[in-house]
């Protein structure tokens, strides 16, 4: 596995490693060992599927908290312009966001580290997001903040943005 540190304090993006021979390849998707040598030790406690059908989904952005939850994000079919927040008051990195194009076919991830919001568009219809989780969802927890927070300035792809009327309706950020 290859961990690429991000600007984000505690974040990487990851890519594999393949093992290639003439059938195809294998590789390591985590390895809790390797994740422990970046200071990384999670345990996953549940995974989740994102499924959206049109390009211009977009989901974000959203927290959990008390119970910060970190997250590695993959996607395994079409790809997304994903972001984080780092919302830790203490982090050299706090209130700072970064944002990585994920793909099926380059099979990268997002790892997410607890304290950060996270959100996503997708870029091609039919795509879906494997998450895996170190919290539980607790929906009484569930936190979010408008995607276009001028706070933040993220720099979204132009075009159509589809949303939820959750997420339509978020406010602004306010710690």
């Amino acid at each position: 596995m290859i961990f690429t540190p991000a600007p984000l304090a505690g974040a990487f993006v990851i890519a594999p490693e393949p093992n290639v021979d003439g059938r195809g390849f294998f590789a390591r998707s985590w390895c809790r060992e390797e994740a422990r040598t970046h200071s990384i030790g999670v345990e996953w406690v549940q995974s989740n599927i994102s499924f959206n059908r049109r390009r211009g989904t977009l989901r974000g952005m959203h927290y959990q908290a008390p119970s910060w939850e970190a997250k590695l994000v993959r996607v395994t079919r079409g790809s997304i312009f994903d972001v984080i927040v780092d919302l830790r008051p203490a982090s050299p990195t706090c209130r700072q966001h970064f944002s990585v194009v994920l793909t099926a076919g380059a099979r990268n991830m997002l790892f997410v580290p607890r304290g950060c919001a996270h959100g996503f568009l997708s870029l091609e219809d039919e795509t879906e997001i494997f998450y895996e989780m170190s919290e539980f969802y607790r929906p009484e927890q569930a936190r979010g903040f408008r995607f276009d927070d001028p706070q933040f300035a993220i720099p979204w792809p132009d075009g159509e943005k589809i949303l939820s009327d959750r997420d339509r309706d978020l406010p602004c950020y306010a710690p």
